[in-house]
């Protein structure tokens, strides 16, 4: 299983901006779908952003589109969630995923084998 790490979460007001980042070691993420998951107490884990480079369009929730980017830097091996325009209801635990399983959407939660720890993401009004 390959060890994957996720930073760059805290707390924000309304508004307001932060980037998360996933890396790890081992896995190269260029040309393979990389996944941001959330999830909130008491709700579903569900698939926030994920993104294949190539030239292949990333894919986004509609809950985010407009508001969050997803993207990677192939020399530092890391993926990023650039979140602005956050609201009280972006607040969870974000998750990044990777090894995805061909044939299943980019979004769904068991496309993917790898999963980091978790960042918390809270969001104040």
């Amino acid at each position: 299983q390959v060890q994957r790490v996720e930073s760059g979460g805290g707390s924000v007001q309304a508004g307001g901006s932060l980037r998360l980042s996933c890396a790890a070691g081992g896995y190269i993420f260029f040309k393979k779908w990389t996944a941001w998951f959330r999830q909130a107490p008491g709700k579903e884990r569900e698939g926030v952003a994920a993104v294949f480079g190539a030239g292949v369009s990333p894919q986004y929730a509609d809950s985010v589109k407009g508001r969050f980017t997803v993207s990677q830097d192939n020399a530092k091996n890391t993926v990023y969630l650039q979140m602005g325009s956050l609201k009280p209801e972006d607040t969870a635990v974000y998750y990044c995923a990777a090894g995805k399983v061909i044939g299943r959407g980019a979004l769904r939660e068991d496309a993917y084998s790898y999963w980091g720890q978790g960042t918390q993401v809270t969001v104040s009004s």
